[in-house]
């Protein structure tokens, strides 16, 4: 991960697990929800430990209903 970055990937990390739980998912649950993800990759965004596709960002988006990437323009 580029570490100039890494605020902007804990906040989308933060967001998604925040998001995730509001639906009451577990992390397998929303995985299963989206066509290309699986748990631990959720796991690793959530936690800020990995770099992702952006098509990823936006197929969790898909899945949770719910808009993400605005949290990158936060303060």
């Amino acid at each position: 991960m580029i570490e100039k970055y890494e605020d902007y990937y804990r906040k989308v990390g933060k967001r998604i697990k925040t998001l995730r739980t509001e639906k009451g998912w577990s992390q397998q649950e929303l995985a299963n929800n989206c066509d290309k993800v699986d748990r631990s990759k959720i796991s690793d965004m959530e936690n800020a430990k990995e770099d992702f596709m952006f098509s990823t960002l936006l197929d969790i988006e898909k899945a949770l209903g719910k808009n993400i990437i605005k949290i990158a323009d936060e303060k």
